[in-house]
């Protein structure tokens, strides 16, 4: 078993437990086998030799069923223990991936092509069932039945046992050679499913844009040809695997022949009894069966292991982090706390700046965050998005970060986030260095409002309450009305319980954004961020949104990345960025 499956089975809950449950089986199935074997042989031999009594041949009938029926269920167990294993380890594989693209963050992720790890996640890890429902208990019927088989063969005739011992690994290496091949063709098969369900994803969520330079039909063409290299790749590891069987089926018809025709001469001469004979033809087949249901479902199984090799790619991403320490001093309250005691939540828009986290044993004067020459790279980019940064923001203090587009404003925020990792350098967060806090604590206490909100197909209350899912309906009504959003959600056909379609589809920018705000409101953090939370939006709803912000604002820690005047004239302080460093002293916002 290579390094691959192990890690595999490294996820599998009670897996020696699991291993020891597939030997028993395997073990049982082997006893089967051979009680079989026999029953068959002496009913054969009898009949043909002693004319045996309707009474004995009923008997011998009944006992044969009843080995068929223990038989059949020994297989029943087999298949549904494989399958809750199976199940148990996919959901298992998906939950760390899934973990682990969060906490690479989307720094990561826009390196990679999010359609094709979206493919494996769906669909792709179900292609694990055929390894763990068909190779891996096989696995254990191959090591235990061949050699109980062997074992009784060669005390009824150690001749045929001989032939066997010969041939036997005749199988194994031919299902190797062909593996290979199986292999690297299941590979460029999964590739070009991924390179399919990656280019799809892109076409769909472009088709308007496509649609208005008239593109539409030539990337209808590109996923045309796509799927035809996939159908190619799917048909050519068919062939192999169907090739595979085929040599199999021929080595192990070989073997047996080459057991049966001395078996059969000898038997002829006198030198072997014919219950022996019988008992070595029946047993014969089954010693090579294993082995070549094992060399079928290691093919059918080769789709999975490509798509475990895909997600352990990214479970070893670089990126981990340190032990997480927390963010609260030891006689802060929280919810939860040792007391059993949850700490009132204030209402939305009472600004909570006295709360903000600080470490154990840190000085509350100190600053809320603090940059300390943070450099960031992006994969594929020669030019740091960050160079050595280094900013303080206190507590209470408005900062505005601005510069020109693409100067590193949106990936200081989001290292603040920690959905970007740093380079070199590092950032405090209330004292504590962020690559060793717990970011999830630490998000509770900031609010965040991008520049182009995400929202997701579910009702309007259901989007605003993502800023604190436990809030009341009376309080997103009240954030909204803070965020100048009831004003539209009151004209929506069933007002908050009005399902959205997929990104907010059905409202505008301004509406969205206003959405956002209300997220903030009822989320009431201490530290607001703010991502340039008025671009795109016209005369009207900036007035609208820029209103909001500043009620906003009011009693908290603020860092927003701004444009348009209006959100700088409501910070303290003016910090410009230009191709990833702080250019220029920092201002007031009245001095520029």
């Amino acid at each position: 078993m290579n390094q691959l499956a192990r890690r595999l089975l490294a996820g599998l809950p009670a897996f020696p437990v699991v291993a020891a449950a597939f030997t028993l089986l395997a073990v049982a199935g082997a006893v089967v086998i051979l009680v079989q074997a026999e029953l068959l042989a002496r009913l054969l031999a009898d009949g043909v030799l002693d004319g045996p009594s309707v009474g004995s041949v009923a008997a011998m009938f009944g006992l044969l069923a009843g080995v068929f029926a223990v038989r059949a269920g020994l297989s029943w167990a087999q298949q549904a223990l494989a399958q809750r294993a199976a199940a148990s380890v996919k959901a298992s594989l998906r939950r760390r991936v899934l973990r682990r693209t969060q906490e690479l963050g989307p720094g990561w992720l826009s390196g990679q092509h999010t359609g094709g790890l979206t493919t494996t996640l769906g669909r792709g890890l179900d292609a694990l069932d055929p390894w763990f429902t068909g190779y891996f208990p096989q696995l254990f019927v191959a090591a235990v039945v061949p050699v109980a088989v062997l074992v009784r063969i060669a005390v009824a005739d150690l001749a045929s046992a001989v032939i066997i011992v010969v041939t036997l690994p005749l199988i194994p290496i031919f299902g190797i050679l062909v593996g290979l091949s199986t292999t690297r063709a299941t590979e460029r098969q999964w590739r070009a499913l991924e390179r399919l369900g990656g280019h799809f994803l892109d076409v769909v969520a472009g088709l308007p844009t496509l649609r208005a330079f008239g593109r539409a039909t030539s990337q209808a063409q590109a996923v045309r040809r796509i799927a035809d290299e996939h159908r190619s790749a799917t048909m050519r590891t068919l062939r192999i695997a169907f090739l595979s069987a085929l040599v199999l089926e021929l080595v192990a018809t070989l073997s047996v022949a080459l057991v049966a025709v001395p078996v059969g001469l000898r038997t002829l001469d006198g030198g072997l009894t014919l219950s022996t004979a019988l008992l070595v033809l029946l047993l014969a087949p089954e010693a090579y069966l294993p082995l070549r249901a094992l060399g079928s479902q290691f093919h059918a199984s080769t789709e999975g292991l490509a798509v475990a090799e895909r997600c352990f790619e990214v479970l070893d991403a670089p990126g981990s982090r340190g032990p997480a320490r927390s963010l609260r001093r030891p006689d802060a309250t929280s919810a939860g706390g040792d007391d059993g005691a949850a700490t009132p939540t204030p209402a939305p828009g009472s600004g909570r700046s006295a709360r903000v986290p600080v470490a154990s044993g840190a000085d509350p004067a100190a600053p809320v965050v603090r940059f300390e020459d943070v450099t960031v790279r992006y994969a594929g980019r020669e030019e740091a998005a960050l160079d050595g940064v280094s900013l303080s923001v206190a507590t209470g203090e408005r900062v505005a970060l601005v510069g020109p587009s693409g100067a590193g404003k949106s990936t200081l925020l989001n290292v603040l986030l920690g959905l970007v990792p740093v380079s070199s350098g590092r950032v405090l967060v209330g004292g504590v260095d962020l690559a060793d806090a717990d970011v999830e604590e630490w998000r509770r206490e900031v609010a965040w409002v991008p520049q182009r909100p995400h929202l997701f197909a579910r009702t309007v209350a259901e989007n605003i309450r993502l800023g604190r899912p436990d809030a009341t309906d009376d309080e997103v009504v009240r954030a909204a009305r803070l965020a100048h959003a009831d004003e539209f959600v009151a004209a929506l056909p069933r007002g908050y319980e009005t399902a959205l379609g997929e990104r907010g589809a059905g409202l505008s920018s301004g509406q969205r954004q206003r959405i956002a705000l209300a997220r903030a409101f009822l989320r009431d953090a201490p530290l607001l961020v703010l991502d340039e939370p008025t671009a795109g939006l016209d005369a009207g709803s900036e007035a609208t949104v820029v209103e909001a912000t500043a009620r906003l604002m009011a009693g908290r820690t603020v860092l927003v990345v701004a444009h348009r005047p209006a959100m700088v004239l409501d910070a303290g302080r003016v910090v410009t960025i230009e191709h990833g460093r702080i250019a220029g002293p920092q201002l007031p916002a009245g001095v520029r």
